[in-house]
């Protein structure tokens, strides 16, 4: 039992949970489809998952961690024996999706680096990602910030989730106040938030649900080894809205932050990476003080990466500690060791393995497949498999309502964790296999 391993506070735990939930793809891919498929009607479909996917499904992983004291292995081993494959799914999912994140997470780096020194973007993303030496230095150098803030235990993960995420709130009001006065930026503002009645379609439903098992970090273990940490006078419910909150207003700020600046000069909205390191530099190249808001801008987005970088080595880190009892020192410079390796690949898929492809994907693509599409629904589908038909949902709720609290919502909230979650999952594996079998087809 990690009875030694606790938050400081109430402040510390949402803001670290909230750091991991709020990543990269809050900040570009959240407000693109939003504003692909339907603007406010794609926001009112998304909200509405949030509800009876995300927070149903965070409260399960956040009232078992908390119940068990353990890592997501761990965990759910001690409801079932054979449920510990769901703990697996998770931190390997954690693995393999900081390996790769890591990779991006060097390119934000640098990019801070030749602004605070150069007053510039480097003149080419796609020359400097196809280098063979410094995509893979930069790589080593976000993951060792994140090693370090993670070997200084929950405190160190405390104090930096709390110090970065309010930071990070701070700067997008920067950027959002010079956007929003760029000429033309209400076309970007239109583009996110109107309705679009002939762009709304199934696709669209189906990309609102599979954004919010994504974005709030659901079935890779965070929640699960977070809640471990919880004090018992928490309520959980309220703490998943929380959580759920800040996620979707960051998500929205980041695209009254961006796409105003985006459609006031005329580029084109519909990228991923390329939009922040690629488009968004050209505008700041353009705009008065470019550079300063420049620097803001990969400031909030370095933050954003970190806190959700910190919170996938944890993961691992906890189920070294837990499962194979590990120290957590040793575990921390390992496991931070075997993600850089991971990672290389992934760094270098740009240039010196920019012709290897596995099932006609990428490197750094394939590994991004295989959490996406298969580890992370696999994950969500056993979860609901285990607690909901295995196990008895009613020793969640009764941790649940330890802070003496009635859970109002228990019979709902059994009933989506046994028969709607696991339809809305199964919606999101069968989506993912049919991208991976259209891909692999060529």
């Amino acid at each position: 039992m990690k009875t030694n391993n606790q938050w400081a506070s109430k402040l510390g735990f949402i803001m670290a949970t909230a750091g991991a939930a709020i990543g990269l793809g809050n900040l570009w891919k959240f407000p693109y489809l939003m504003g692909r498929n339907g603007g406010g009607a794609f926001l009112a479909v998304y909200l509405l998952f949030i509800c009876i996917l995300g927070v149903p499904v965070m409260m399960v992983e956040m009232s078992l961690g908390r119940k068990t004291r353990h890592d997501p292995v761990q965990a759910y081993g001690d409801i079932h024996p054979h449920a510990r494959i769901v703990g697996v799914f998770g931190v390997a999912a954690a693995f393999l999706i900081l390996s790769y994140y890591s990779v991006i997470g060097g390119w934000i780096l640098k990019y801070i680096v030749n602004y605070a020194t150069t007053l510039a973007a480097p003149a080419d993303f796609s020359e400097f990602i196809s280098r063979p030496v410094e995509p893979v230095f930069w790589h080593f150098l976000f993951l060792g910030v994140t090693t370090l803030i993670c070997y200084c235990g929950i405190s160190g993960i405390e104090r930096a989730s709390k110090a970065m995420m309010p930071l990070l709130f701070v700067l997008l009001i920067v950027v959002i106040v010079r956007s929003v006065t760029l000429p033309g930026a209400v076309e970007g503002l239109k583009f996110v938030f109107i309705p679009h009645a002939s762009a709304f379609t199934l696709s669209a439903v189906n990309a609102a649900l599979g954004q919010v098992f994504y974005s709030l970090s659901l079935c890779m273990g965070i929640t699960i080894t977070y809640g471990s940490y919880l004090s018992e006078k928490e309520n959980i419910p309220k703490s998943c809205l929380s959580v759920a909150g800040l996620d979707t207003l960051i998500a929205l700020m980041a695209g009254i932050a961006i796409f105003p600046a985006v459609f006031s000069f005329g580029l084109e909205p519909g990228q991923g990476p390329g939009l922040i390191f690629g488009t968004l530099p050209k505008v700041f190249s353009a705009i008065k003080g470019g550079p300063f808001f420049a620097l803001v801008f990969f400031a909030l987005v370095l933050f954003a990466a970190v806190t959700s970088a910190i919170a996938l080595l944890e993961v691992t880190i906890s189920f070294a500690v837990d499962t194979l009892r590990w120290s957590r020192k040793k575990a921390t410079v390992i496991l931070g060791l075997l993600c850089f390796l991971a990672g290389v690949p992934s760094a270098l898929s740009f240039g010196t393995l920019g012709q290897v492809t596995i099932l006609n994907y990428s490197v750094f693509d394939f590994v991004g497949m295989i959490t996406d599409n298969i580890l992370l629904p696999f994950g969500g589908i056993t979860m609901c498999y285990y607690i909901g038909w295995k196990w008895n949902p009613e020793y969640l709720v009764d941790e649940v309502e330890r802070d003496g609290i009635p859970f109002k919502l228990k019979k709902v909230w059994i009933f989506f964790i046994r028969f709607l979650t696991p339809i809305l999952v199964g919606v999101v594996t069968v989506t993912g296999f049919y991208s991976i079998y259209t891909i692999v087809r060529g």
